[in-house]
Protein backbone atom coordinates (compact mmCIF):
# COMPACT_ATOMS: atom_id res chain seq x y z
CA UNK A 1 0.00 0.00 0.00
CA UNK A 2 1.42 3.39 -1.25
CA UNK A 3 1.41 5.98 1.57
CA UNK A 4 -1.53 8.92 0.66
CA UNK A 5 -1.69 12.48 2.12
CA UNK A 6 -4.54 11.30 4.12
CA UNK A 7 -4.96 7.97 4.94
CA UNK A 8 -7.13 6.14 7.50
CA UNK A 9 -6.22 2.46 8.73
CA UNK A 10 -9.61 1.40 10.62
CA UNK A 11 -9.66 -1.34 12.86
CA UNK A 12 -12.64 -3.97 14.08
CA UNK A 13 -12.08 -5.50 17.38
CA UNK A 14 -9.38 -4.52 19.86
CA UNK A 15 -8.06 -8.52 20.93
CA UNK A 16 -4.32 -9.49 21.40
CA UNK A 17 -4.14 -9.84 17.79
CA UNK A 18 -5.45 -6.48 16.91
CA UNK A 19 -2.80 -5.46 19.74
CA UNK A 20 0.03 -6.67 18.00
CA UNK A 21 -0.86 -5.57 14.52
CA UNK A 22 -0.68 -1.76 15.96
CA UNK A 23 2.53 -2.74 17.74
CA UNK A 24 4.15 -4.03 14.62
CA UNK A 25 2.75 -1.02 12.34
CA UNK A 26 4.36 1.36 14.85
CA UNK A 27 7.41 -0.70 15.36
CA UNK A 28 8.15 -0.12 11.48
CA UNK A 29 9.81 3.37 10.31
CA UNK A 30 7.25 5.89 9.57
CA UNK A 31 3.82 5.61 9.60
CA UNK A 32 1.91 4.08 7.02
CA UNK A 33 -1.27 5.84 7.96
CA UNK A 34 -2.63 9.45 8.73
CA UNK A 35 -4.72 8.26 11.54
CA UNK A 36 -5.52 4.81 12.45
CA UNK A 37 -8.43 4.06 14.60
CA UNK A 38 -10.09 0.97 16.61
CA UNK A 39 -13.34 0.20 17.55
CA UNK A 40 -13.86 -2.26 20.16
CA UNK A 41 -16.94 -4.37 21.46
CA UNK A 42 -15.87 -4.67 25.11
CA UNK A 43 -15.71 -2.32 27.38
CA UNK A 44 -12.10 -2.65 28.24
CA UNK A 45 -8.48 -1.88 25.99
CA UNK A 46 -6.83 -5.37 24.54
CA UNK A 47 -5.81 -7.62 27.36
CA UNK A 48 -4.12 -10.69 28.19
CA UNK A 49 -6.63 -13.27 27.48
CA UNK A 50 -4.70 -16.22 28.50
CA UNK A 51 -4.64 -14.78 32.02
CA UNK A 52 -7.97 -15.24 32.01
CA UNK A 53 -8.23 -18.35 34.25
CA UNK A 54 -5.81 -17.25 36.98
CA UNK A 55 -8.10 -14.14 37.31
CA UNK A 56 -10.75 -16.55 37.83
CA UNK A 57 -8.45 -18.70 40.71
CA UNK A 58 -7.65 -15.65 42.25
CA UNK A 59 -3.92 -15.83 41.17
CA UNK A 60 -3.54 -12.76 39.41
CA UNK A 61 -5.28 -9.29 39.44
CA UNK A 62 -6.80 -7.09 36.38
CA UNK A 63 -4.41 -4.59 36.69
CA UNK A 64 -1.74 -7.69 35.29
CA UNK A 65 -4.09 -8.27 31.98
CA UNK A 66 -3.02 -5.01 30.60
CA UNK A 67 -1.22 -5.47 27.46
CA UNK A 68 0.16 -1.59 27.08
CA UNK A 69 -1.03 1.38 29.18
CA UNK A 70 -3.32 4.15 28.06
CA UNK A 71 -0.26 6.04 27.36
CA UNK A 72 1.11 3.77 24.85
CA UNK A 73 -2.47 4.77 22.64
CA UNK A 74 -1.65 8.50 23.35
CA UNK A 75 1.87 8.41 22.47
CA UNK A 76 0.97 6.64 18.92
CA UNK A 77 -1.75 8.66 17.90
CA UNK A 78 -4.01 5.63 17.83
CA UNK A 79 -7.79 6.58 18.96
CA UNK A 80 -9.73 3.35 20.64
CA UNK A 81 -13.10 3.97 20.80
CA UNK A 82 -13.99 1.07 23.96
CA UNK A 83 -17.42 -0.30 23.69
CA UNK A 84 -18.49 0.86 20.37
CA UNK A 85 -18.10 -2.32 17.71
CA UNK A 86 -18.45 -1.82 14.39
CA UNK A 87 -22.13 -2.83 13.06
CA UNK A 88 -22.19 -2.60 9.37
CA UNK A 89 -19.56 -1.96 6.54
CA UNK A 90 -20.24 -0.01 3.37
CA UNK A 91 -17.83 -1.25 1.24
CA UNK A 92 -19.06 0.92 -1.97
CA UNK A 93 -17.94 4.67 -0.19
CA UNK A 94 -15.53 2.51 2.08
CA UNK A 95 -17.13 3.72 5.79
CA UNK A 96 -18.03 1.87 8.77
CA UNK A 97 -21.02 2.22 11.13
CA UNK A 98 -21.17 1.42 15.11
CA UNK A 99 -23.46 0.69 17.31
CA UNK A 100 -23.77 4.44 18.61
CA UNK A 101 -24.71 5.73 15.19
CA UNK A 102 -20.98 7.21 14.37
CA UNK A 103 -19.78 7.02 10.52
CA UNK A 104 -16.13 6.34 9.84
CA UNK A 105 -14.47 6.98 6.73
CA UNK A 106 -10.89 4.34 5.69
CA UNK A 107 -8.50 3.50 3.47
CA UNK A 108 -8.03 0.32 4.61
CA UNK A 109 -10.02 -1.99 7.02
CA UNK A 110 -8.89 -4.91 9.30
CA UNK A 111 -11.38 -7.26 10.59
CA UNK A 112 -10.37 -8.81 13.65
CA UNK A 113 -13.70 -9.84 15.34
CA UNK A 114 -11.90 -13.09 16.86
CA UNK A 115 -14.33 -15.61 17.62
CA UNK A 116 -17.90 -16.32 19.31
CA UNK A 117 -18.73 -19.16 22.20
CA UNK A 118 -20.27 -22.13 20.63
CA UNK A 119 -23.32 -23.49 22.38
CA UNK A 120 -24.63 -26.83 22.92
CA UNK A 121 -28.29 -26.05 21.80
CA UNK A 122 -30.00 -27.78 24.52
CA UNK A 123 -33.35 -26.77 26.12
CA UNK A 124 -32.52 -24.35 28.84
CA UNK A 125 -29.30 -23.53 27.94
CA UNK A 126 -30.99 -20.02 28.43
CA UNK A 127 -32.21 -19.87 31.67
CA UNK A 128 -30.58 -17.47 34.08
CA UNK A 129 -27.39 -19.08 35.99
CA UNK A 130 -26.09 -20.84 32.50
CA UNK A 131 -22.56 -18.65 32.27
CA UNK A 132 -19.99 -18.66 29.40
CA UNK A 133 -16.20 -18.04 29.96
CA UNK A 134 -14.65 -16.04 27.30
CA UNK A 135 -13.62 -12.65 27.93
CA UNK A 136 -13.44 -10.40 30.91
CA UNK A 137 -16.78 -9.83 31.69
CA UNK A 138 -17.87 -13.57 31.84
CA UNK A 139 -14.49 -13.79 34.03
CA UNK A 140 -15.80 -11.17 36.06
CA UNK A 141 -19.36 -12.45 36.84
CA UNK A 142 -18.39 -16.02 37.62
CA UNK A 143 -15.65 -14.58 39.93
CA UNK A 144 -19.33 -12.96 41.21
CA UNK A 145 -21.17 -16.02 41.35
CA UNK A 146 -18.44 -17.96 43.16
CA UNK A 147 -19.10 -15.94 46.24
CA UNK A 148 -23.18 -16.91 46.57
CA UNK A 149 -23.11 -20.31 44.58
CA UNK A 150 -21.27 -24.04 46.22
CA UNK A 151 -21.64 -25.72 43.10
CA UNK A 152 -21.06 -25.41 39.45
CA UNK A 153 -21.43 -27.69 36.09
CA UNK A 154 -18.52 -27.05 33.63
CA UNK A 155 -19.32 -28.06 30.04
CA UNK A 156 -16.25 -28.64 27.99
CA UNK A 157 -13.01 -30.28 28.05
CA UNK A 158 -10.84 -28.61 26.09
CA UNK A 159 -8.70 -26.02 27.59
CA UNK A 160 -11.04 -23.45 28.61
CA UNK A 161 -13.34 -25.94 30.40
CA UNK A 162 -10.55 -27.50 32.20
CA UNK A 163 -9.20 -23.63 33.16
CA UNK A 164 -12.23 -23.13 34.58
CA UNK A 165 -13.23 -26.26 36.48
CA UNK A 166 -9.85 -25.53 38.33
CA UNK A 167 -10.39 -21.78 38.73
CA UNK A 168 -13.90 -22.21 40.23
CA UNK A 169 -12.53 -25.45 42.25
CA UNK A 170 -9.96 -22.77 43.58
CA UNK A 171 -12.93 -20.40 44.33
CA UNK A 172 -14.18 -22.87 46.87
CA UNK A 173 -16.56 -24.37 44.66
CA UNK A 174 -18.18 -28.29 44.18
CA UNK A 175 -16.94 -28.53 40.21
CA UNK A 176 -17.96 -31.45 38.25
CA UNK A 177 -16.77 -31.09 34.34
CA UNK A 178 -18.54 -32.66 31.62
CA UNK A 179 -16.77 -33.66 28.23
CA UNK A 180 -18.35 -35.52 25.33
CA UNK A 181 -15.39 -37.06 23.77
CA UNK A 182 -13.64 -40.33 25.37
CA UNK A 183 -11.24 -38.29 27.39
CA UNK A 184 -9.96 -34.73 27.90
CA UNK A 185 -8.23 -32.16 25.73
CA UNK A 186 -8.88 -34.89 22.64
CA UNK A 187 -7.40 -32.24 20.16
CA UNK A 188 -4.26 -31.69 22.02
CA UNK A 189 -3.45 -35.52 24.04
CA UNK A 190 -3.92 -39.02 23.32
CA UNK A 191 -6.16 -41.26 25.28
CA UNK A 192 -3.61 -42.26 28.37
CA UNK A 193 -2.57 -38.37 28.43
CA UNK A 194 -6.18 -37.52 28.73
CA UNK A 195 -6.57 -40.04 31.42
CA UNK A 196 -3.62 -39.00 33.37
CA UNK A 197 -4.73 -35.76 33.35
CA UNK A 198 -7.92 -36.81 34.07
CA UNK A 199 -6.52 -39.09 37.15
CA UNK A 200 -4.63 -35.31 38.35
CA UNK A 201 -7.73 -33.19 38.30
CA UNK A 202 -10.03 -35.83 40.16
CA UNK A 203 -7.15 -35.85 42.79
CA UNK A 204 -7.72 -32.08 43.48
CA UNK A 205 -11.07 -32.59 43.51
CA UNK A 206 -13.03 -32.11 40.33
CA UNK A 207 -15.37 -34.44 39.01
CA UNK A 208 -14.45 -35.45 35.86
CA UNK A 209 -17.19 -37.11 33.17
CA UNK A 210 -15.97 -38.24 29.95
CA UNK A 211 -18.45 -39.74 27.48
CA UNK A 212 -21.20 -37.30 28.80
CA UNK A 213 -23.22 -34.71 27.00
CA UNK A 214 -25.86 -32.70 28.25
CA UNK A 215 -29.44 -33.24 27.52
CA UNK A 216 -31.78 -30.19 28.91
CA UNK A 217 -30.92 -27.80 31.53
CA UNK A 218 -33.68 -27.50 34.15
CA UNK A 219 -34.90 -24.84 36.36
CA UNK A 220 -37.75 -22.23 36.30
CA UNK A 221 -36.29 -18.26 37.81
CA UNK A 222 -32.73 -20.29 37.57
CA UNK A 223 -30.61 -23.26 36.10
CA UNK A 224 -31.40 -26.08 38.95
CA UNK A 225 -30.32 -29.60 37.35
CA UNK A 226 -28.17 -30.79 34.06
CA UNK A 227 -29.92 -33.70 32.43
CA UNK A 228 -27.57 -35.85 30.38
CA UNK A 229 -28.19 -37.71 27.44
CA UNK A 230 -28.47 -41.12 29.46
CA UNK A 231 -31.04 -39.56 32.01
CA UNK A 232 -28.65 -39.06 34.98
CA UNK A 233 -29.66 -35.70 37.15
CA UNK A 234 -26.64 -33.38 38.42
CA UNK A 235 -27.61 -30.69 40.89
CA UNK A 236 -26.08 -27.40 40.45
CA UNK A 237 -26.31 -23.56 40.90
CA UNK A 238 -24.55 -22.84 38.31
CA UNK A 239 -23.35 -24.17 34.69
CA UNK A 240 -20.26 -23.10 32.59
CA UNK A 241 -20.23 -23.36 29.01
CA UNK A 242 -16.73 -23.91 27.36
CA UNK A 243 -17.43 -26.10 24.57
CA UNK A 244 -16.09 -24.32 21.54
CA UNK A 245 -15.76 -21.49 19.44
CA UNK A 246 -16.44 -20.58 15.81
CA UNK A 247 -14.83 -17.44 13.86
CA UNK A 248 -17.60 -14.00 14.41
CA UNK A 249 -18.14 -13.70 10.50
CA UNK A 250 -21.73 -11.99 10.31
CA UNK A 251 -19.92 -8.16 9.98
CA UNK A 252 -18.40 -9.77 7.12
CA UNK A 253 -20.65 -11.60 5.63
CA UNK A 254 -23.17 -8.97 5.93
CA UNK A 255 -21.08 -7.01 3.75
CA UNK A 256 -21.16 -9.24 1.18
CA UNK A 257 -17.52 -10.69 1.96
CA UNK A 258 -16.53 -14.69 1.07
CA UNK A 259 -16.79 -16.81 4.20
CA UNK A 260 -16.74 -20.01 5.03
CA UNK A 261 -15.97 -21.02 8.37
CA UNK A 262 -14.34 -18.28 8.96
CA UNK A 263 -13.99 -14.99 6.52
CA UNK A 264 -11.67 -16.39 3.27
CA UNK A 265 -8.40 -14.67 3.19
CA UNK A 266 -5.24 -15.00 1.16
CA UNK A 267 -1.71 -15.21 2.24
CA UNK A 268 -1.61 -11.72 2.67
CA UNK A 269 -4.68 -11.85 5.22
CA UNK A 270 -6.70 -9.85 1.75
CA UNK A 271 -10.19 -10.80 1.90
CA UNK A 272 -12.60 -10.68 -1.70
CA UNK A 273 -12.35 -6.59 -1.17
CA UNK A 274 -8.56 -5.71 -1.49
CA UNK A 275 -9.36 -2.84 0.36
CA UNK A 276 -10.51 -5.23 3.31
CA UNK A 277 -7.91 -7.61 5.70
CA UNK A 278 -9.18 -10.11 8.70
CA UNK A 279 -6.55 -11.85 10.76
CA UNK A 280 -6.93 -14.03 14.08
CA UNK A 281 -9.98 -16.18 14.73
CA UNK A 282 -12.31 -14.59 12.44
CA UNK A 283 -10.70 -15.34 9.11
CA UNK A 284 -9.72 -18.67 7.28
CA UNK A 285 -7.22 -19.85 5.31
CA UNK A 286 -7.88 -22.68 2.80
CA UNK A 287 -9.56 -24.90 5.16
CA UNK A 288 -8.23 -23.78 8.06
CA UNK A 289 -9.50 -21.41 10.86
CA UNK A 290 -6.83 -20.30 14.05
CA UNK A 291 -8.28 -21.10 17.39
CA UNK A 292 -4.65 -19.79 19.08
CA UNK A 293 -3.11 -16.64 19.46
CA UNK A 294 0.28 -17.73 18.17
CA UNK A 295 -0.86 -18.10 14.44
CA UNK A 296 -2.57 -14.61 14.96
CA UNK A 297 0.19 -12.87 15.89
CA UNK A 298 2.13 -14.37 12.94
CA UNK A 299 -0.62 -12.82 10.85
CA UNK A 300 -0.58 -9.80 12.78
CA UNK A 301 3.40 -9.84 11.34
CA UNK A 302 2.98 -10.67 8.29
CA UNK A 303 -0.25 -7.88 7.62
CA UNK A 304 2.17 -4.73 9.10
CA UNK A 305 4.85 -5.41 6.88
CA UNK A 306 2.10 -6.14 4.04
CA UNK A 307 0.37 -2.46 4.96
CA UNK A 308 3.50 -0.67 5.61
CA UNK A 309 5.27 -1.29 2.64
CA UNK A 310 8.27 -3.37 3.96
CA UNK A 311 7.61 -6.32 2.64
CA UNK A 312 4.40 -5.78 0.12
CA UNK A 313 4.56 -9.41 -0.78
CA UNK A 314 5.01 -10.81 2.60
CA UNK A 315 2.76 -14.36 3.17
CA UNK A 316 1.54 -15.96 6.13
CA UNK A 317 2.07 -19.67 5.40
CA UNK A 318 -0.45 -22.07 8.41
CA UNK A 319 2.17 -24.19 10.34
CA UNK A 320 1.32 -26.83 12.65
CA UNK A 321 1.87 -24.55 15.92
CA UNK A 322 2.45 -26.84 18.71
CA UNK A 323 0.05 -26.22 22.09
CA UNK A 324 1.79 -25.75 25.72
CA UNK A 325 -0.99 -25.66 27.98
CA UNK A 326 -0.54 -25.70 32.22
CA UNK A 327 -3.49 -27.14 33.46
CA UNK A 328 -3.89 -27.46 36.98
CA UNK A 329 -0.65 -26.87 37.21
CA UNK A 330 0.31 -29.91 34.87
CA UNK A 331 2.47 -28.39 31.92
CA UNK A 332 1.22 -30.01 28.61
CA UNK A 333 2.88 -30.06 25.04
CA UNK A 334 1.41 -31.30 21.94
CA UNK A 335 2.56 -30.70 18.39
CA UNK A 336 1.78 -32.54 15.10
CA UNK A 337 0.09 -36.13 14.96
CA UNK A 338 -1.84 -36.79 18.38
CA UNK A 339 -3.10 -40.64 17.84
CA UNK A 340 -1.11 -43.36 16.51
CA UNK A 341 -2.07 -44.30 12.94
CA UNK A 342 -1.67 -47.83 11.10
CA UNK A 343 1.81 -46.76 9.41
CA UNK A 344 3.16 -45.25 13.22
CA UNK A 345 5.29 -46.53 14.81
CA UNK A 346 4.96 -44.97 18.93
CA UNK A 347 7.85 -44.63 21.66
CA UNK A 348 6.51 -44.40 25.10
CA UNK A 349 8.09 -43.08 27.85
CA UNK A 350 6.59 -42.65 31.21
CA UNK A 351 7.19 -41.69 35.00
CA UNK A 352 4.29 -42.90 37.15
CA UNK A 353 5.63 -41.58 40.63
CA UNK A 354 6.03 -38.16 38.96
CA UNK A 355 2.79 -38.17 36.71
CA UNK A 356 5.27 -37.65 33.64
CA UNK A 357 4.42 -39.16 29.94
CA UNK A 358 5.98 -39.02 26.63
CA UNK A 359 4.06 -40.48 23.69
CA UNK A 360 6.15 -39.75 20.30
CA UNK A 361 5.28 -40.84 17.03
CA UNK A 362 7.33 -41.84 14.27
CA UNK A 363 6.71 -42.61 10.34
CA UNK A 364 10.09 -43.52 8.25
CA UNK A 365 12.46 -42.71 10.52
CA UNK A 366 10.77 -39.13 10.93
CA UNK A 367 8.78 -37.40 13.63
CA UNK A 368 5.54 -37.08 13.15
CA UNK A 369 4.15 -36.07 16.51
CA UNK A 370 5.08 -35.56 20.18
CA UNK A 371 2.54 -35.46 23.70
CA UNK A 372 4.37 -34.56 26.76
CA UNK A 373 2.37 -34.27 30.17
CA UNK A 374 4.41 -32.86 33.11
CA UNK A 375 8.06 -32.28 31.84
CA UNK A 376 8.10 -30.92 28.52
CA UNK A 377 11.42 -29.23 28.13
CA UNK A 378 11.94 -31.05 25.36
CA UNK A 379 8.65 -29.69 23.81
CA UNK A 380 10.20 -27.15 21.67
CA UNK A 381 13.79 -29.55 20.17
CA UNK A 382 10.75 -32.19 19.10
CA UNK A 383 8.60 -29.42 17.43
CA UNK A 384 11.74 -28.49 15.37
CA UNK A 385 12.09 -32.39 14.46
CA UNK A 386 8.74 -32.51 13.74
CA UNK A 387 9.10 -29.04 11.45
CA UNK A 388 12.36 -29.88 9.66
CA UNK A 389 11.43 -33.74 9.42
CA UNK A 390 15.00 -34.93 10.18
CA UNK A 391 16.08 -38.45 9.90
CA UNK A 392 16.25 -39.65 13.21
CA UNK A 393 18.17 -43.33 13.08
CA UNK A 394 21.38 -42.02 14.24
CA UNK A 395 19.30 -41.35 17.62
CA UNK A 396 15.84 -43.08 17.79
CA UNK A 397 16.55 -45.49 20.87
CA UNK A 398 17.52 -42.81 22.24
CA UNK A 399 14.44 -39.92 21.67
CA UNK A 400 12.22 -40.46 24.25
CA UNK A 401 14.48 -38.83 26.70
CA UNK A 402 15.06 -35.85 25.13
CA UNK A 403 17.63 -33.16 23.12
CA UNK A 404 21.07 -34.08 25.09
CA UNK A 405 20.83 -37.98 25.46
CA UNK A 406 19.96 -37.67 21.24
CA UNK A 407 22.78 -35.25 20.54
CA UNK A 408 25.02 -37.42 22.59
CA UNK A 409 24.35 -40.24 20.81
CA UNK A 410 24.49 -38.84 17.25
Amino acid sequence: MTKQSESTLVICGHGMVSQRLLEALCRGPGRPFTRIVVFNGEITPAYNRVQLSSLLAGETDERSLALQPGDWFRDNAIEVHDGEPVTAINRQDRKVTTETGRVQSYTHLVLATGSQPVKPGVPGEDLPGVMIFRDLNDTRTLIEATRRHCRAVVIGGGFLGLEAAEGLRQRGMAVTLLHRSGHLLNRQLDRVGGQLLQRHMEDRGVNVRTGASPKAMLGRSMVRTVQLEDETLISTDLVVIAAGISPSIRLARDAGLACDRGILVDGRLRTTDPAISALGECCQMGDTTFGLVEPGYQQAEVLASVLGGRAPKAKYQPVNTPTRLKISGVPIFSCGQVSPGPDTESVVWQDHEQNHYCRLLIKNQRLTGAVLLGDTRDGPWYSQRIQQQDDISRYRDHIAFGKNYCEAAA
